[in-house]
C-alpha cells in the first residue's frame, strides 16, 4: 500500500466560524482531541499538544491561520526538534460552508518525507488513521455545542 496523504471529510452541524475556532483554539482542541493544548493561533507560533498525564507530548508549529476557512500546522517532529517542513507531518483543516453547517476536509501529509523504514511508516500511518477516525466524530459532536462569539 502507498502511504500518501491521509484524508478525511466530515459534515459538521455548526457554522464555519465556530468550526474554525474548534480546530484552531487550544481551549476547544482539548475538548475533542488532546487532553491539553498550548499554542497561539498565529503563523509561526510553536506550542504543544498533550495526551494523558504528559504520557504523549507533541510539539506543534502553526503554519496558516485563515479564518474561517483554513488552519494548518506541523507536528510529529523528531524528538527535541521544532516541527518544520521536511521533518514533520503537515495537517490541513479546510472548511467549506454547507447549508447551515460546514464540511471539514482534513489532510495529513509528509509521510514519505519522514524517512521512516517501511514498518515504522505503516504503523504510524495506521495509528493516525484510527486516531482521526476516533477524534473527528468527537469534533462533530462538540462543535454544535459551542456558542458563537
Amino acid at each position: 500500500m502507498e502511504f500518501g496523504d491521509l484524508t478525511r471529510e466530515v459534515r459538521i452541524e455548526a457554522a464555519p466560524e465556530i468550526v474554525f475556532d474548534v480546530v484552531s483554539r487550544p481551549e476547544h482542541i482539548k475538548m475533542w482531541w488532546s487532553d491539553d493544548a498550548s499554542f497561539e493561533s498565529a503563523p509561526g507560533a510553536v506550542g504543544e499538544l498533550v495526551w494523558g498525564d504528559r504520557a504523549a507530548v507533541e510539539a506543534i508549529t502553526v503554519v496558516d491561520v485563515e479564518p474561517p476557512r483554513k488552519f494548518t500546522f506541523l507536528w510529529v517532529a523528531p524528538s527535541g526538534e521544532t516541527p518544520e517542513m521536511g521533518n514533520s507531518l503537515f495537517v490541513t483543516f479546510e472548511l467549506e460552508p454547507a447549508g447551515d453547517g460546514t464540511v471539514l476536509r482534513l489532510t495529513e501529509s509528509g509521510w514519505r518525507e519522514k524517512g521512516w523504514e517501511a514498518a515504522v511508516l505503516e504503523e504510524a500511518y495506521r495509528d493516525h488513521e484510527s486516531g482521526w477516525d476516533m477524534f473527528l466524530p468527537r469534533l462533530q459532536k462538540y462543535a454544535p455545542t459551542v456558542a458563537p462569539q
